[in-house]
């Protein structure tokens, strides 16, 4: 399968989404936007991975490629193409689709506990994932469900935390989160730990990267899932 990813800023890519696709033997190419990389024709790929930043989806101004990102993706879901989105990429699917990404009552960051929803448990892609499982998060914003989709996850701090329509699914959360991703997002985006109910100190972050053997077992439960159902 040829796999091709969109990135956003150096410090966010696929983390252990790479080594899964890797060990399944999939074509990696990606398109490094902040690098003013083109993007590709729709037809040169077969599943689409959106990944996370620190931008807003409505900053067109300060990065002029999200305009034409979005209706890449818009372009990708119509192909029927398998598009997977995760923070800023579902907001960015979210938008494509119609609906409205606004902020959220509270930032989340940290480890946070995601359910599904009664729609969650029945889907045929995330049926696979508990019912209720602990997740890495880093967003002030959040996506409204798009028009035809269903709401699959929540959480206490975030309604909407994921949706599906056909073959695209949107995750507000992380399960590809790696230690070098982590801190990263510490090291680059410091200015999100402000405080709030939801936000978590950076040694509380570091205290439970234990964690992250578990949120990629999820992951690659939940990927091999969707190659399964939707391939």
């Amino acid at each position: 399968m040829r796999l091709h990813y969109l990135q956003h800023v150096p410090f966010e890519d696929l983390g252990f989404v790479e080594d899964w696709a890797k060990s399944r033997g999939h074509q990696i190419t990606g398109t490094m936007l902040f690098d003013g990389q083109k993007l590709p024709a729709v037809d040169q790929f077969d599943w689409l991975i959106i990944m996370g930043g620190p931008m807003n989806i409505y900053e067109e101004k300060k990065y002029p490629w999200l305009s034409w990102e979005k209706k890449f993706i818009h372009e990708a879901i119509v192909s029927d193409k398998i598009v997977l989105g995760i923070c800023l990429g579902a907001q960015l699917m979210a938008e494509s689709l119609g609906a409205r990404v606004l902020k959220n009552e509270f930032k989340e960051v940290g480890w946070h506990p995601v359910k599904l929803t009664a729609e969650g448990k029945r889907s045929n892609i995330f049926k696979v994932l508990p019912g209720e499982f602990l997740a890495f998060h880093w967003h002030g914003d959040a996506f409204g469900i798009p028009e035809g989709a269903i709401r699959t996850a929540e959480s206490v701090g975030c309604a909407n935390q994921a949706f599906q329509i056909g073959k695209a699914v949107g995750l507000q959360f992380h399960l590809e989160s790696t230690m070098d991703s982590i801190e990263d997002l510490i090291e680059n985006c410091i200015d999100g730990l402000a405080g709030g109910k939801y936000v978590q100190r950076p040694e509380e972050l570091l205290a439970d990267v234990h964690m992250l053997p578990e949120i990629n077992r999820l992951m690659k439960l939940f990927l091999d899932n969707m190659q399964k159902v939707l391939e």
